[in-house]
């Protein structure tokens, strides 16, 4: 996945407890076709989100000054920030979510205002909405568009796994994430699954995952289609179009009642996601799900779980790494007396 606005330090000022609290960043969403490198300071993309939809885990890439966020192993949203300055660098790791307060004012900052804080340790460091300059300028923590913010507090819970990386700290996948969860949700740790090999069509692997929800993630360009269970991969497979491939750009598809005509298929409704919002509650035909081949025996592998509320995003961007081709540290989170904030 990859929001018109107006973007810079300080759109402006909302009451909030008879104090003054800025509104810092881009007020609504770019479209979901915008790549993560063409976010100028304060866009973002947020492309929708259910809790019942899965796990959810966050990566901040300290390199790129971005944060990405996923749902049951897809990328729901992304997201310019603005990390620790020299001397305040926001520390890498594994952090889990260990507080969340709306509406919280720093007690070491002159009464900051703080919105939509996430808090990662108890000396202080948190995700919430900030200032965003375009480079690091913060004590330590990470700053977030306000509607940005507010949408991923509203999405996450406590306990939730938070990923800050670097080129120094991380692999590539973690340090420059795509569309696909580079880690596993409940530890953070980097996902090394094999790729397929060269004359691989697929690979299944349900016991990675034995239960919980499932979505899928389809890559035309990359012509894969790769499906996760409770945020972990149980299987990928090569795929191919007939004819070019109808609907381009990151479309959002989830399966409903009933079948497709005459076929064992079940019915798949348009999400509304932002730059596609005219294709909401529209069927997929079935001509486009015909111009796509998949191996027979991952269908009949996948078929079971496709009951509704799964969810299939299908994206041109690149999903793979390193594919053959023919052609940490987790944070106490027993609370001090005392918490000073960045």
């Amino acid at each position: 996945m990859r929001f018109v606005v107006c973007f810079g330090v300080l759109l402006g000022i909302v009451a909030h407890d008879a104090r003054a609290v800025p509104v810092w960043g881009a007020r609504e969403s770019l479209s979901v076709d915008t790549a993560p490198a063409a976010l100028k300071p304060g866009q973002w993309v947020w492309g929708g989100d259910r809790k019942t939809m899965g796990p959810m885990a966050v990566i901040v890439s300290l390199t790129e000054q971005r944060a990405y966020a996923y749902r049951n192993g897809i990328l729901i949203g992304f997201t310019t920030i603005s990390s620790g300055k020299p001397g305040h660098e926001t520390p890498t790791g594994v952090f889990t979510i260990l507080q969340k307060d709306k509406n919280h004012h720093s007690d070491k900052y002159n009464d900051a205002p703080m919105p939509y804080q996430e808090r990662l340790t108890w000396d202080g460091v948190a995700l919430h909405a900030g200032g965003l300059p375009g480079y690091p300028e913060s004590h330590g923590c990470v700053h977030l568009p306000t509607e940005f913010a507010r949408l991923l507090f509203d999405a996450t819970n406590m306990g939730m796994t938070v990923v800050v990386a670097d080129e120094k700290s991380a692999p590539v996948s973690v340090a420059h994430p795509k569309a696909l969860l580079p880690i596993d949700p409940a530890t953070g740790a980097a996902n090394n699954l094999p790729p397929l090999d060269a004359g691989e069509d697929f690979r299944w692997d349900p016991a990675n995952s034995p239960d919980g929800p499932v979505s899928m993630v389809l890559s035309r360009s990359d012509q894969r289609l790769v499906v996760y269970r409770n945020g972990r991969e149980i299987g990928r497979a090569r795929i191919a179009f007939h004819a070019p491939a109808t609907n381009a750009g990151t479309r959002a598809y989830i399966v409903s009642d009933g079948f497709m005509p005459g076929t064992r298929m079940p019915n798949w409704i348009a999400i509304g996601v932002p730059g596609h919002g005219d294709d909401a509650g529209k069927p997929l035909a079935a001509s486009a799900i015909d111009n796509v081949t998949i191996p027979p025996q991952f269908v009949a592998d996948v078929l079971p779980l496709l009951t509704p509320g799964v969810v299939l995003v299908a994206t041109d961007e690149a999903i793979r790494e390193g594919e053959t081709e023919n052609r940490r540290e987790v944070l106490d989170s027993d609370p001090p007396e005392k918490v000073a904030e960045r």
